[in-house]
């Protein structure tokens, strides 16, 4: 099946495809035969004022003549930003050519895989791989989490613990063998908190619901939302989950009737920071405020620890917690046509939640998973938010996979960049963040490839550009603009600075990624590039 990509995305591809072709630290001059400088290789000097400071930005590490020819060099840097740098180089009229130091490819490539898994109902699971065909509702191709395509690239790893807070799971499943987190401090059934962190004998998790160490699922809700996460795959059984590796920390807060209170749930929070979850996913919410509990989120979140929540099912704009907390990553639900869910197939006045706090959207209704009651019976589906959280957190455990030193922020900013955008109702499902489907319908394969985009973009085409390089911001522009001002990925702007500079110092920022952009006097931005701050 061919998936949609969006524009954009392209034009990232093709961007990355260019810069692999080049390393990220090296290029090769040549002096023209008139030049006036005097370069030496061992001082790693220049004696040429502009040039030497500018290769102290880059972070110049070596200097070496190429092979016999006369006048040529390869300079080595620490900076990434080699684009940047050639323009600096060639726009100074010493050097016959400036250019990166490329590589080259054997001639075979290989294509891009698309997995399916032999789990005997993957078909049914049109939120990972949907060809328009499934049977419960209307759908439409490649209406889904493109899942299929993200598999070719990760699948996971153990060492990520995702924390599901619910009604706890059936840890007898075979779709749950050699998943479940175990607490390897704690001595099985001795009757001691051997840890000391306040439990006794969570060796399997916890229960709040009942104040003890058996957090078996009395309800379903938990168990369909686990196996979402982390369901063993590719195994000629049930259902794929997510991912396929990381372990499961079943954390009960809701008791049989789907329900629980707040203290529960924040006693949940710091348990999972505390026992080294990576992402906790909590399909759940209820409609206070709760201090205690935001609280408990932001220590989630300082402690590197992603957090994912439901917007819930009323189809209405309230808030509801922790969906609504700054710290959380708030998904919303689509159906296998890509549209808002509203209704839910259980309530015709039901609806996915929305408003400003919203992140993003994913497949939610119609989810078979699991069963609580049986290890045999696949035939029941659930519909809600509570099913697209936790899809939300199986890529976020992903992305850890891939690479573990990402923070909440930037796994919030990458689920966000590479949605897919307008995809639902024309109404509703509008250009940009709207309040319906936040930034888009998630999709696994794109964030995925992050690590293989190029971390430089141009959207307009033009002689200008910016880098960003230890704490100087360099801009050298051919095009007239009136202020710079710097964005987080987040979009909350950090920096603004009116007037014509070439240098500006940004010392004052985190290391990160950010969007910097050029805007004109009339408040036109004529120039816009993500850059990264290391």
């Amino acid at each position: 099946m061919k998936k949609t990509i969006l524009l954009l995305s392209l034009c990232f591809l093709w961007a990355s495809n260019l810069v692999a072709q080049q390393t990220n630290s090296q290029i090769i001059i040549k002096l023209k035969s008139d030049s006036k400088l005097s370069i030496e290789p061992t001082k790693q000097v220049f004696n040429h004022t502009s040039l030497d400071s500018i290769n102290d930005v880059f972070s110049l590490k070596s200097i070496k003549l190429t092979g016999n020819q006369e006048n040529t060099y390869l300079l080595n840097f620490e900076s990434s930003n080699i684009n940047s740098l050639i323009k600096f180089y060639q726009k100074t009229n010493l050097f016959e050519y400036v250019e990166a130091n490329f590589t080259g490819k054997g001639a075979g490539v290989q294509s891009e895989t698309s997995i399916i898994p032999n789990d005997t109902y993957f078909s049914r699971q049109y939120a990972f791989y949907n060809d328009g065909t499934f049977s419960l509702s209307p759908a439409k191709e490649d209406a889904d989490i493109v899942m299929d395509l993200a598999w070719d690239i990760e699948q996971g790893d153990e060492s990520i613990i995702v924390a599901v807070l619910d009604a706890g799971a059936k840890l007898d499943h075979p779709e749950f063998s050699g998943r479940i987190w175990k607490n390897t401090q704690e001595i099985p059934n001795n009757g001691l908190d051997d840890d000391n962190n306040g439990y006794i004998d969570d060796v399997d998790g916890w229960d709040w619901a009942n104040n003890d160490n058996d957090p078996t699922d009395d309800h379903g809700h938990g168990t369909n939302v686990a196996g979402i996460i982390g369901a063993n795959s590719d195994n000629d059984l049930g259902y794929a989950g997510v991912d396929w590796n990381c372990k499961l920390m079943i954390c009960k807060v809701l008791d049989n009737n789907n329900s629980g209170f707040y203290s529960w749930w924040t006693s949940a929070i710091y348990y999972a920071v505390d026992n080294g979850a990576d992402v906790i996913n909590m399909s759940l919410g209820g409609s206070s405020f709760s201090q205690s509990m935001e609280d408990a989120i932001d220590y989630a979140h300082e402690n590197g620890v992603v957090v994912v929540a439901s917007m819930m099912n009323f189809n209405n704009g309230n808030n509801y917690y922790p969906a609504a907390y700054t710290n959380t990553i708030a998904v919303g639900s689509t159906n296998p046509n890509d549209e808002r869910t509203a209704p839910f197939f259980w309530s015709t006045t039901s609806g996915s939640n929305y408003g400003q706090h919203i992140d993003v959207v994913a497949p939610g209704n119609y989810t078979y998973g699991l069963s609580y009651s049986s290890n045999t019976n696949y035939g029941s589906y659930w519909g809600g938010t509570s099913q697209s959280a936790p899809m939300v957190a199986g890529l976020s455990s992903l992305l850890l996979a891939q690479n573990p030193s990402r923070t909440p922020d930037e796994i919030r900013a990458i689920i966000r960049n590479t949605a897919e955008d307008q995809v639902g109702k024309p109404s509703e499902d509008i250009e940009g963040f709207d309040i319906y489907h936040g930034y888009g319908r998630v999709n696994a394969h794109q964030a995925l490839l992050q690590d293989k985009l190029t971390s430089t973009f141009t959207i307009k085409d033009s002689d200008a550009f910016v880098s960003l390089t230890n704490n100087q911001l360099l801009i050298n522009s051919n095009i007239e603009y009136q202020t710079v001002s710097i964005h987080n990925l987040l979009g909350n702007e950090v920096y603004k600075q009116e007037g014509n500079s070439s240098t500006i110092n940004v010392s004052n920022l985190q290391q990160g990624m950010y969007i910097i952009s050029l805007v004109d006097a009339n408040g036109k931005v004529v120039l816009r590039e993500k850059v990264l701050k290391k």
